[in-house]
């Protein structure tokens, strides 16, 4: 693997936790952590022979006993000698035959920079629907026997099936979901670390995209 680096517009961490500082004034800031791993590119997208143009990014090392033949040669082909089980693609205007091999840098990404993050939501379970989708729910009376039920779902006669995509109990969370405009409040190459002001979508341990603000600069 190349010493040299390339600048992505986005790259994959894991959620370590949630914390807070305090800023030069004294303010409580709650920071959720994000540790920096290896991005590193293992295939080049090209227009001419797959249609768009995109980097593939490796991460995620683990034992080689723990990795398929498949995806050895796959890193092989890109000379890439750490053992990577996940693999992710990251859309690019312009891209280099030479940045195959070589390791995503954090530059783009200095403290005060407004960044997205993805990544899956909790998981819930199986949730009715007044914890699923807000659901008011029946009266709280003795007599009542509608409590906490979803209620009617449709006719018998007419339409005489029940629409696609009804609100009713089911499994609640392990969504992708997208938090903006949050800001990079500390990056710690050193220690691993990235400190990002609020909260982010997904569990402790759970791997995260983080990416620039479309919406902020």
């Amino acid at each position: 693997m190349s010493d040299a680096k390339v600048s992505l517009p986005a790259f994959y961490g894991i959620k370590a936790g949630m914390t807070r500082i305090f800023d030069s004034n004294g303010n409580h800031v709650p920071v959720t952590v994000v540790k920096l791993i290896p991005n590193v590119i293992s295939q080049v997208k090209t227009a001419e022979k797959d249609g768009y143009t995109a980097y593939q990014v490796a991460y995620n090392e683990k034992r080689a006993s723990l990795v398929t033949s498949p995806v050895k040669g796959h890193l092989k082909k890109a000379a890439i000698e750490t053992t990577f089980s996940e693999f992710s693609e990251i859309k690019m205007d312009v891209v280099s035959a030479d940045a195959l091999g070589k390791e995503a840098s954090l530059d783009q990404f200095p403290p005060a920079t407004f960044i997205d993050v993805t990544g899956p939501s909790k998981g819930k379970g199986f949730a009715g629907v007044m914890k699923r989708y807000n659901f008011q729910g029946g009266p709280a009376a003795h007599g009542s026997h509608f409590h906490r039920r979803p209620g009617s779902i449709g006719c018998r006669a007419t339409p005489a099936r029940v629409f696609r995509n009804k609100k009713m109990p089911g499994h609640l969370g392990v969504e992708t979901s997208t938090v903006q405009n949050i800001q990079v409040v500390e990056v710690n190459l050193e220690a691993g670390f990235m400190l990002v002001k609020g909260s982010i979508p997904g569990s402790k341990n759970g791997f995260v995209k983080i990416m620039k603000s479309v919406k902020k600069a």
